[in-house]
């Protein structure tokens, strides 16, 4: 089993590794290249659900009982992570529906999602990469 600590830093690998994902996109959208800024949010959608969803598993579900009583121990990051949840719930809410409009050309309405959800995801990274420990 993981302990608590060796799990934060294996969440904070996975944000930095799709957030180079999410550059890589915006890099192929730069560039004129549309179907690789597909591809790459697809891979992008596909790994940031696979991460949440296996983290939330081994979190709230395998090792419920280890994380309470590490967050008891260390109370002041009880608050950092509610503050990391409050940009990452919201992104992962977001980034479906992004994808939807994406692939169904809905320009105008996925150029205000992506505006959105890049404040969201500047805030889950800063969140999760600088504070949580």
């Amino acid at each position: 089993m993981l302990t608590p600590s060796q799990v934060i830093l294996l969440l904070k690998l996975a944000v930095v590794a799709v957030t180079v994902l999410l550059a890589g996109s915006l890099l192929a959208l730069g560039r004129g290249k549309y179907r690789l800024h597909g591809l790459i949010n697809r891979v992008f959608f596909g790994l940031t659900l696979a991460t949440l969803i296996g983290f939330e598993l081994l979190i709230r579900v395998f090792q419920r009982e280890e994380f309470d009583r590490h967050f008891e121990a260390h109370p002041d990051l009880r608050q950092i992570l509610f503050i990391h949840l409050c940009f990452a719930v919201p992104a992962a809410v977001i980034l479906p529906i992004m994808l939807f409009t994406g692939l169904r050309h809905q320009r105008k309405m996925h150029l205000r999602l992506a505006l959105l959800f890049g404040i969201l995801w500047v805030g889950t990274f800063v969140t999760g990469v600088f504070y949580l420990r």
